[in-house]
């Protein structure tokens, strides 16, 4: 029991960092599943369907990106870094509760735990939109 306990926290913690690192682009990862599975059940095949979906992944990136570089406006930042933060705090609290799924009898603390991964995944990736960009003055 000890021994899966420990195994838990371990890859828990190394799901985490995998999770803060890669926070960010769960929205145009997203929006990269959406464009493909559109494309693909509107009868774009199996070439154009990955290449739709590359396409739509990499623009939403780069037009938001641009956007929250380029907005001088508070409020207008704050949005965009949540319309980002969002499906990071949502992917946080997939991977929490997948992974202690198994290792939780109780449905009541697997749900805590989940939403305490959401929650800290969402606000890490809010907190590394909010801080400025290295070198800034």
């Amino acid at each position: 029991m000890f021994l899966m306990m420990t195994m838990s926290v371990v890859l828990i913690s190394g799901l985490a960092v995998l999770a803060y690192t890669l926070a960010i682009y769960a929205l145009p990862f997203a929006i990269t599943l959406w464009a493909g599975r559109f494309a693909f059940e509107t009868g774009a095949g199996w070439i154009g369907a990955p290449l739709i979906a590359l396409v739509a992944g990499v623009a939403s990136y780069y037009l938001l990106a641009v956007l929250f570089v380029t907005l001088r406006s508070p409020i207008l930042r704050w949005i965009i870094a949540i319309i980002f933060t969002v499906p990071a705090a949502i992917a946080g609290y997939a991977v929490v509760y997948g992974v202690m799924a198994e290792a939780l009898p109780s449905s009541i603390w697997l749900e805590i735990f989940a939403v305490i991964g959401g929650g800290v995944t969402g606000v890490s990736a809010l907190a590394r939109l909010a801080a400025p960009p290295v070198g800034a003055d």
